[in-house]
């Protein structure tokens, strides 16, 4: 009987000017038994000292405790570095503004740090597997936002879906990644990704994280 390989540990990469929040939270990442590499961004704006590059990494966790242009910028250049990289953001707290800019430069998750205390190694995981962890209430209101004022939200045709498939897009909308979604619902992983690729073929799209955003959409014209 052919043994499995080990599963290949969770490359993490957290990111800020800040030493004690580089110490933290590599702390909080390493007794989680997630790899995680620090790295110290200068205090200047990216616009006048360049950062050095991002090493690579599957999920990135970038400290927004800078003034909200600069992290912007910090973002911003880390995704037009490493177009594939899956960025998770920590604050203090988030304003709307601030939600709405992070998620449109292509952040996948948005933590406090209060919450990334608790929270932050499941959020990695759920994010290296294809998920998001975004409060439902912000990334509704990131929709709206994108399509309007919500009366002038047009509903995209409901797709005809089964109802094990409508249970794992519930399942995607709370941030679930496959292996959660499998223990829900008694199936195995294999099965849930056979469901998810169905669900985006019905709705013409390739990437889960649109799948969640155009189920928002339709929910909230509904």
């Amino acid at each position: 009987m052919r043994r499995k390989a080990p599963a290949k540990p969770l490359r993490v990469c957290v990111l800020s000017s800040h030493p004690l929040v580089l110490d933290e939270f590599s702390r909080l990442l390493a007794a989680a038994r997630i790899h995680a590499r620090a790295q110290r961004l200068d205090s200047a704006p990216p616009a006048k000292r360049p950062q050095p590059a991002a090493p690579r990494a599957q999920v990135y966790v970038l400290d927004a405790h800078a003034p909200q242009p600069v992290s912007e910028a910090r973002l911003q250049d880390l995704r037009a570095a490493r177009p594939r990289a899956r960025v998770v953001v920590l604050a203090d707290k988030f304003s709307e503004p601030a939600v709405f800019a992070f998620l449109r430069l292509g952040a996948r998750g948005l933590l406090t740090y209060s919450d990334a205390r608790r929270q932050l190694p499941a959020a990695l995981r759920a994010i290296a597997a294809g998920g998001l962890w975004v409060p439902r209430a912000w990334l509704s209101r990131f929709v709206e936002r994108i399509c309007g004022a919500r009366d002038a939200v047009r509903a995209a045709p409901l797709a005809r879906t089964s109802r094990r498939e409508q249970q794992v897009l519930d399942a995607l909308l709370e941030n679930l990644a496959n292996k959660e979604i499998a223990s829900r619902l008694n199936i195995s992983e294999r099965t849930v990704k056979f469901h998810v690729s169905n669900l985006l073929a019905k709705y013409g799209l390739r990437r889960r994280a649109d799948l969640i955003l155009q189920s928002f959409q339709m929910r909230s014209s509904g």
